[in-house]
This record gives structure tokens, C-alpha cells and sequence, in this order.
């Protein structure tokens, strides 16, 4: 006891309890050596404390119990190789149900409220000592890299624990012991101890157990074992099966696959969050927006992020990350109200990433292009003599807005004027960024492409499949229309098949209509249709290899969208063959895609006009711009029908072909057909007649096989 107490050094070579109890004489040398250099260093009086307390209850240290406390003591001076070698002289397994049995004991006897006429055969102060002599050995093992050892010592300690106490350690422990701060801390190690020794399904396992089992940890602990969790399941590269949670009840959400059962822990996190319960951190957060914009559940994160408290999160990085998640949740109309709030005068005049992202979502709607200009100019206005990479990323929204925005203007004066502006943007954007930001170089392929500056096309779009690293599918059908823009199919046709060789099957379906197109342009009608059937044959294959549920929902529509232009690109083929039959069966087969379908109900116009039948064409025309009165195709052919039957006034097929070039300059057909309507209405003069013919036939030159966009 005179030893123990020592407040200056304890000379375990002079306790002298018991033969048995001189169990470190194998490491006295080891003590000695040291004690030198430390002899003004004082140990942990809480140590002696509870050996103090041991003692009182069994009268001496045993074996077991000094070792136990010469590694505590050599641990903390940091003599990591001592202390090891002192915890392995400890025979474990014949603790172990000693252990077991005074933990189960202790439990009893605080159930009853009295002490029970039997005698534990160790004290809980001696259990708690032993038992973080494991932790500790399990962390001396770590420190020398000896991560398996480690694992195996800290599951020795848990597996104690959790066939001794299934219920959990009960709340009292802590006032008497360390035993719940060891617990806490070996529930913690053991994951991180699997992920060293390389076994993630041991460690995704041992998360498990420790997030499932009852432990009593404490929230902060549960919560950060939760994130740790989290970010192994997002980050570590390997998909583990899916829990097994048998004590769920029946109808509760099980997770399927890793990102899922991430996604459920950090929305847990995020409810503490919300309760009150943790601390805000930011992290949880960012890891679920990775989570859930992988896996198409933006609009879930919204949710998540409008039910957290007022001033948990930045109001700015609130209304920032809504619009995102709207944005890629496509709508669109949402997210730019979120964004006109916080750019309004109330809030943030001068935030980048806004105003930024205003003008990218105003570039997809023409009739906000203007508004999307204005964004573009004020984030420029703000990164004046910053950031030169951003600056480019700003002067390129800005070409695209006034891209857009070119495409509302009706004086060809104007037109011509921002379209200018718009590729300077562009070249602007390229120069800042050094030529090396592949979407700021795809987009000045095709502002050139459209401008019909084919040859400055084709050298954008090489270089842009060399940042790339080769073929890319949107490389090469970008660069595949450029080519049949300049007539060169053959060449257009060998970039579809390097494509077509160098891409995933189900990638061939947009590569194959192209090339068929192509095959179409050659005259090779045969070979086209041939093309069009291997397209029907892959879709019918990816319908019997996926079932299309919520998490492909996306991919469906994409296959139900390409099989709805196969069978009408199809069904064009035999009507201009006249195989009137073949090209019924062919849109009959489109009903069950998409019967309301402004494509559809223009072939089948044209089907119609085909025949003769040009009052029932006319009238599928109609239907199919009351389903999208922007179908330029279908105001184009209203107009050639209503001249062909000459009873509508020139005015109005006028009106037709001037909304269609409106929404579409480059339409050749409507160049020509409104040509033909100056000559023989006289509405225009011969000059103005001219000038729609020689606008069509130069647009006709230089017409791509699909549209550039």
C-alpha cells in the first residue's frame, strides 16, 4: 500500500504481495531502464486510486491485475514495446470467464438492489482493469502496425462484453469505474483497426455490431461511429452485402446496396441534427449531396435541407444548395426563384456561384435568356482581377445566354450582332481557361457548327476529343454531324464505328440511328433499315436485363425515347418508298410508347399527306403542335398543305413559316417553301424570293444529318 501511494514513482521491483503477484519480475530490467530520464514524472493517480480500491475488496494484486497495471503504467509513459511485452505475459483466456462471471454477477446485483451472500471472483474494479488491458495491448498492437493482432485483441474485448451483458453495460457502471470509457473507445477502434489491417468486410461488420448491438454508448459517440460508417460505405470502392436486420419489423426500409445504407446514416445524423441532439457539421451534409446526387435523389435532399433549422446552415449555402438540387431534379422554374431570392437586393448582390448558376439555368429557357445575360455580366463585373479559371466559366454561361437568347431575335441585324457576341464569350472563355476545359471547348464547336464555320468546328472538336483522352459518345456524334454537315458521310460513318467498337453495348443505340441516318444520306436505304433493326433488337435486350424501377426511371425513359424515334425515323423510310403498309405497322407500334407525341402525330401527318389526304394531314398537324406548338417540322408542313390546297389566306402560311424560322433559322425547308411563297403570293417582292432561295439552298449545303444540339 506504501507502494501504491507513492506519489513520485511506483517501484513495482519492491511490491512484495504474494509469490504470485511477482509477475513483472521478468521485466524488471525492462521498468528500470525506463525509469531513467523519468524519474521527475508522475503517474496517474486515478490508476492508484483503483488499485488502492482493489485492494481494499480482494486484499492483493493477483497475476493478472499487476501486469494489467504495469502496462497501464508503461502505455502512458509511451514505452509502447514494454508495455506490450507485459500485457501478452497476461493468460486471457483463463480470465475471460472470470470476467464474464463478475460482470454478470455485478448486473444481477444491481437488479436486486442488495449485495449478493455470494463472492465475485474479481472485484469490478479488477474486471475494468483487465479488461482495458486488452483495449490497450489491442492499441500497443497498433501503434507497431501489427493491425490484425489489434483486431484480434479489441474483438476479444467486445465479444466479453457482449456475451456478458446483452442488454448493454448498465448507467451505474460509469460511477464506478472506467469500464463504459474503455467500452466507447474499443467499439470505436475496432472498425478503424479493420480498415488498416485491409478487410473492409471486417470493418463494415464491425461497424454493424457496434451501431446494432446495445452498448449504451453515448449519442455523441453512436453519431460519430455513424459518419465514420457513412464515409467508408461512399468512399472505400467495394460493394458489401446488404444487413441482415432480423430485428426489424416487418415493412421497415432495408438497405440494398452501400449507398443506400449510407444515405440512411447521415439522414439519421442529419434528424439528431434537426432534434437538437448533435452539434451542426457541415461534413454530413456534403457527404449525403454526393450520396444522393449519385443516385438520382436530389429532390430527397432538398427535403432534408428545408427541414433543418433556421441559422443551422447558411442561409446563401441553403438557397445555393435548393437550386442545385432543383436544377438537377429538372425543375428548373424552382430553382431560378430560389436563385432570383438570393440574388434579389435583399440578400447577397455579389454571390459567383449564383449568379453563375442563374445564368446557366436562364441559357435553357430562351424566354429568360435575356434575365440570364444580365446574371452573366454581374458575375463577371464581380470576378474582375480574381480567379482567371472562373472568369472563364463566366464568360462561358454568358455565350450561352446570349446563345439563347440570339435564337428569340427576329431582325437578322441583331441576330447576327449577338451571335457575334456570343462566340467572343466563347473564345474569351477558351483563352482564360487556357484551351483546356473540355464543356467551354464543346460549346465553341457548336456555336461554330451552327454559324455554319464547319472547318473551325471540326478543329474545335478534335481538340476537344483529345482532352477527352479519344473517343467520347458525345465527342463523336458531335463530330459525326460536323463531318455529314460538310458532306463527308463516309468519313462521318468510320467515326460512328470507332465509336461503336470503343463504347459499351448499351451505348450503341444513339451511335447506330446516327449512323443509319448516315446510310440514309448515301442512299443506302437497305443498310439504314438493317442499322434501325439492330437498334429495336438492343432495346428489346435491355428490357429483359433490367427491370425498370424508381432508380432506373431515367434509363427507361431514355430507351422509351430512343425506340419512339426508331420506329418513326422507320416509318418515314417507307413513306418516302410509298410502302404505306410498312410505315402503318410502324406507328402503330409507337402508340404504345407515346400516343400524344407531337413527333408521332407529325409522321403520321405526313403519312397522311403522302396519300393525298391532306385535310387529314392538316389535322395531325394541328394536333401535334396543340402538343408542342414550338414543333418546327409540323409548322413548316401546316404551311405546305394549306398552299397546296389554297384556301387559306397567304397571310397566315406566311405567319407559319415566319414563327418556324423564328424558332429555327437554319431551317432550309422553311427557307425555301416561304421562297415559293413570295413568288406565287405576292406577298414579297422577286428579291426577297431570291434571297429565301439562296438562304435555303446554302443552309441545304451545309445541313448536318441530325441537328448540332
Amino acid at each position: 500500500m506504501n507502494c501504491l501511494r507513492s506519489s513520485e514513482q511506483i517501484l513495482m521491483d519492491e511490491m512484495v504481495p504474494s509469490p504470485e503477484s511477482l509477475a513483472t519480475k521478468d521485466h524488471t530490467s525492462s521498468v528500470h531502464s525506463s525509469r531513467a530520464g523519468e524519474a521527475g514524472q508522475k503517474p496517474d493517480t486515478g490508476n492508484i486510486e483503483e488499485a488502492e480500491s482493489s485492494l481494499r475488496e480482494s486484499g492483493c494484486l493477483n497475476y493478472e491485475e499487476a501486469r494489467a497495471l504495469l502496462g497501464r503504467y508503461e502505455y502512458q509513459k509511451g514505452n509502447i514495446e514494454a508495455a506490450l511485452h507485459v500485457f501478452e505475459g497476461i493468460d486471457i483466456a483463463s480470465v475471460i470467464p472470470k470476467l464474464k462471471l463478475a460482470l454478470a454477477e455485478r448486473v444481477q446485483t444491481q437488479k436486486r438492489r442488495s449485495r449478493s451472500f455470494s463472492t465475485p471472483p474479481l472485484s469490478i474494479n479488477a474486471a475494468s482493469l483487465l479488461l482495458e488491458a486488452v483495449f490497450l495491448k489491442a492499441k500497443s498492437l497498433q501503434a507497431l502496425q501489427r493491425y490484425k493482432e489489434a483486431a484480434q485483441s479489441c474483438t476479444v474485448l467486445l465479444d466479453i462484453l457482449e456475451s456478458s451483458l446483452p442488454a448493454g453495460l448498465p448507467e451505474t457502471f460509469a460511477t464506478d469505474c472506467k469500464l463504459q470509457d474503455t467500452l466507447n473507445k474499443a467499439v470505436e477502434l475496432l472498425p478503424e483497426l479493420c480498415k488498416l489491417a485491409d478487410a473492409p468486410r471486417e470493418a463494415i461488420m464491425s461497424y454493424r455490431r457496434a451501431l446494432l448491438h446495445q452498448w449504451n454508448l453515448d449519442i455523441q459517440t453512436t453519431a460519430k461511429i455513424q459518419k465514420e460508417f457513412a464515409i467508408f460505405l461512399l468512399y472505400s470502392g467495394g460493394e458489401s452485402c446488404p444487413p441482415n436486420l432480423q430485428s426489424q419489423m416487418d415493412g421497415s426500409f432495408v438497405p440494398r446496396n452501400n449507398i443506400e445504407e449510407a444515405i440512411l446514416l447521415l439522414m439519421i445524423l442529419l434528424k439528431k441534427i434537426s432534434l437538437q441532439r448533435i452539434e451542426w457539421d457541415p461534413s454530413i451534409l456534403d457527404h449525403l449531396s454526393y450520396a444522393l446526387s449519385i443516385s438520382g435523389g436530389l429532390k430527397v435532399l432538398a427535403s432534408k435541407v428545408e427541414e433543418l433549422l433556421p441559422r443551422t446552415i447558411d442561409r446563401q449555402e441553403m438557397y445555393l444548395i435548393l437550386a442545385l438540387c432543383y436544377y438537377g431534379g429538372e425543375d428548373n422554374f424552382t430553382a431560378l426563384n430560389l436563385l432570383r431570392k438570393l440574388l434579389s437586393s435583399t440578400e447577397d448582390l455579389t454571390c459567383v456561384p449564383g449568379l453563375l448558376l442563374a445564368s446557366k439555368v436562364c441559357a435553357e429557357s430562351p424566354d429568360c435568356a435575356r434575365e440570364g445575360i444580365i446574371y452573366a455580366h454581374r458575375a463577371i463585373e464581380s470576378l474582375q482581377e480574381r480567379c482567371s479559371q472562373l472568369l472563364g466559366v463566366a464568360n462561358c454561361v454568358l455565350g450561352l445566354s446570349l446563345s439563347a437568347h440570339s435564337r428569340t431575335i427576329l431582325t437578322d441585324s441583331e441576330r447576327v450582332k449577338i451571335h457575334s457576341d456570343a462566340l467572343k464569350s466563347f473564345e474569351s472563355a477558351g483563352k482564360l481557361t487556357k484551351m483546356s476545359d473540355t464543356n467551354v471547348i464543346y460549346h465553341l464547336c457548336l456555336e461554330n457548327a451552327e454559324q455554319r464555320k464547319l472547318d473551325v468546328a471540326v478543329h474545335y472538336v478534335n481538340w476537344f476529343l483529345k482532352l477527352e483522352g479519344g473517343s467520347t459518345l458525345k465527342g463523336s456524334m458531335l463530330l459525326a454531324r460536323v463531318l455529314s454537315a460538310q458532306k463527308r458521310f463516309l468519313d462521318a460513318e468510320t467515326v460512328i464505328n470507332v465509336a461503336l467498337e470503343q463504347s459499351g453495348k448499351w451505348d450503341h443505340g444513339e451511335l447506330l440511328r446516327t449512323k443509319a441516318k448516315l446510310q440514309i444520306a448515301q442512299g443506302q436505304v437497305k443498310n439504314a433499315i438493317e442499322t434501325y433493326t439492330q437498334i429495336l433488337a438492343i432495346l428489346q435486350v435491355q428490357r429483359k436485363s433490367f427491370r425498370l424501377g424508381e432508380d432506373l426511371k431515367e434509363f427507361g425513359d431514355h430507351c422509351r425515347t430512343l425506340e419512339l424515334e426508331t420506329w418513326l425515323d422507320l416509318a418515314s423510310i417507307y413513306i418516302k418508298l410509298s410502302q404505306w403498309r410498312d410505315a402503318e405497322k410502324c406507328l402503330s407500334k409507337t402508340e404504345a410508347i407515346s400516343s400524344y407525341s407531337a413527333c408521332r402525330l407529325y409522321t403520321a401527318g405526313l403519312l397522311n399527306q403522302s396519300k393525298g389526304l391532306y385535310k387529314a394531314a392538316l389535322g395531325d398537324y394541328s394536333n401535334a403542335l396543340a402538343v408542342n406548338p414550338s414543333h418546327v417540322p409540323s409548322l413548316v408542313s401546316s404551311a405546305v398543305v394549306l398552299r397546296k390546297i389554297g384556301k387559306q389566306s397567304p397571310a397566315i402560311i406566311r405567319s407559319l413559316l415566319t414563327e418556324a424560322l423564328r424558332l429555327d433559322r437554319m431551317n432550309a425547308s422553311a427557307w425555301y417553301n416561304l421562297g415559293l411563297l413570295y413568288k406565287e403570293g405576292g406577298l414579297g417582292s422577286a428579291a426577297e424570293a431570291a434571297d429565301c432561295f439562296e438562304a435555303a439552298i446554302i443552309l441545304e449545303e451545309t445541313e448536318p444529318v441530325e441537328p448540332f444540339r
